[in-house]
């Protein structure tokens, strides 16, 4: 499964553009199912992510994926995507 390393020196200098491209990417690749097998709650969360960082794309996808999630699905994307925040 292809993934990327947010862990790797220099993430966090990266430009919040480029940071924001790529957290995009990961949502794209889990919403198509890309490398991996689909995962509406994982795109969300990476989508919502990317659309903090100032994504604008992202937040459109993430409002169109919502619409086809429960809403314990959302709330469990909402809970990874702060989570993930917080750690990085």
């Amino acid at each position: 499964m292809a993934r990327f390393e947010m862990l790797e020196d220099g993430f966090g200098a990266m430009g919040a553009t480029a940071q924001a491209d790529i957290l995009f990417e990961l949502g794209m690749m889990y919403a198509t199912g890309r490398d991996c097998e689909t995962d509406v709650v994982a795109a969300h969360k990476w989508f919502n992510i990317a659309a903090i960082k100032g994504s604008a794309r992202a937040a459109e996808l993430r409002s169109e994926l919502s619409a086809t999630m429960s809403k314990a699905d959302i709330a469990k994307a909402l809970r990874e995507a702060r989570e993930w925040m917080t750690m990085h």
